[in-house]
């Protein structure tokens, strides 16, 4: 999976000199004439994100990029698609974790999804960077969120259950991980009524993926990401551009396995498991109907108030698995819920926890790492929202108000309150193009988690 990173080049190295704007005006002091003459005659603005090609002096090529701080991890993410194509090495910045930092928005920034192109465009730029150790990391935490943008892009023709069930069963075999997969009626044997019901209605079997790795001494962790695959809503059937974008309707599954491609690569000391319900919402004569009362794994009965919130119902019998198995920590990510979007817009991830200490740790290490989540509150004054006449629990409230509460509400069902639970509603897409962020699938809220991970049981 290209990065845009290079440890080593063959050919000519351009340097990409890095200045703050703070620094610019000692810099442009420092610079000869002919650049700061270059610079003027061509309107540069000394401006945060802005670049410029340099003309070159003692025979070196430069590239000039301004930077609020090199701490600003999109700083470059721009640049490897609006350089001229080559190899460019970092001037200026000499700390490892800056260094780190700057790379790592190049690298998102180099990503882009061309499979089905005929002509996949430009030849996108390269950064060297000379410390092979550094390289690799960022090329690893990079790969990780290149993976889930690539699973996300994938149209549903492409990325249905039994696909992502395989991209499941190859990051397994890469990391020597154990992989198991329940498949259409054996669901039911098995106990997983909800997955089944939810998928039945569909030519492309539903499945619960499941995936282990690690000590089986060291600390639980489980994750689970819904994988619906395409989501049409079911009979209560979406709108034409509701269902446009619904192959990103597995973005919690694209997540989680991305989280566990990187947990395995940095053999972080934990026993973890994945969990993922991988079905598509279809209609068919053999659909789930508003009204009908389905038997969840836990034994709860839910009765369907509407077919479009699915994603819960699929979820409720992973984290009901999940949580038999008492791991310290559960972590789901999951495109649930409009809602979460009306609250906080689509580039920012919604989260819910009962435990403050730990939404503390998660806000600010997302603030660190400059991968944002926000709490919302689990309000349990919301749950009589959830009641039903004939049932234990309605999929969902009939209010039309706080649906990310009572989404979440309804999961929390399914979570004893002994567990440390994160529960993350996601866009899990671009709806704009931002440096480092093209336009399509995104991780969001994905290394934030990680950072909390490695914090808690890495020692970082």
């Amino acid at each position: 999976m290209m990065t845009g990173l290079v440890s080593a080049a063959d050919g000519t190295v351009r340097l990409l000199e890095c200045v703050t704007v703070d620094g610019y005006d000692a810099w442009l002091q420092a610079q000869p004439e002919a650049v700061r003459q270059w610079l003027a005659d061509t309107g540069f603005e000394p401006k945060a994100r802005r670049y410029a090609m340099l003309p070159a002096v003692d025979g070196d090529a430069r590239a000039l990029a301004l930077l609020d701080g090199f701490d600003d991890v999109w700083g470059l993410g721009d640049l490897p698609h609006r350089l001229p194509a080559g190899c460019y090495r970092l001037e200026g910045v000499a700390d490892a974790v800056q260094q780190h930092t700057l790379a790592l928005g190049w690298a998102l920034g180099s990503y882009r999804y061309s499979r089905y192109k005929t002509k996949p465009g430009r030849e996108a730029a390269t950064l060297l960077i000379e410390d092979e150790l550094l390289c690799a990391a960022v090329q690893r935490e990079a790969g990780a969120v290149a993976f889930v943008r690539d699973l996300i892009n994938t149209p549903a023709q492409d990325m249905g259950p039994a696909q992502l069930a395989q991209a499941a069963a190859e990051l397994a075999a890469e990391h020597g991980a154990e992989y198991t997969c329940t498949v259409g009626d054996a669901l039911l044997s098995r106990n997983y009524p909800t997955i089944h019901a939810v998928g039945r209605a569909s030519v492309h079997p539903p499945r619960l993926i499941d995936l282990r790795w690690g000590d089986e001494a060291h600390p639980r962790v489980t994750l689970v990401g819904k994988g619906v695959c395409f989501d049409s809503g079911g009979l209560d059937l979406k709108n034409a551009s509701g269902m446009r974008h619904m192959k990103k309707d597995m973005g919690g599954a694209a997540h989680v396995l991305g989280l566990a491609r990187r947990i395995m690569d940095e053999r972080l000391p934990v026993r973890l498991r994945v969990l993922i319900p991988a079905v598509e919402n279809s209609v068919s004569g053999d659909a789930f109907r508003p009204g009908d009362v389905l038997r969840t794994r836990k034994g709860l009965s839910v009765e369907v108030d509407n077919t479009d919130a699915e994603g819960r119902l699929v979820l409720c019998d992973a984290l009901t698995d999940a949580a038999d198995e008492e791991p310290e920590v559960i972590v789901d990510f999951a495109t649930l819920t409009g809602a979460a979007r009306v609250a906080l817009g689509t580039e920012l991830p919604a989260y819910f926890t009962h435990s403050d200490a730990l939404g503390a740790e998660l806000d600010a290490l997302g603030r660190e790492v400059q991968d944002p989540v926000w709490r919302l509150p689990l309000f349990d004054d919301y749950r009589y929202q959830l009641d039903s006449q004939i049932a234990d629990l309605l999929n969902c409230s009939t209010s039309g108000f706080g649906g990310a509460i009572t989404a979440a509400l309804f999961l929390d069902a399914f979570v004893p309150k002994t567990t440390d639970w994160v529960h993350l509603d996601l866009m899990a897409w671009n709806q704009r193009n931002r440096p480092g962020r093209p336009r399509g699938g995104e991780a969001m809220g994905l290394r934030a988690v990680y950072a909390w991970l490695e914090r808690r049981y890495g020692g970082g």
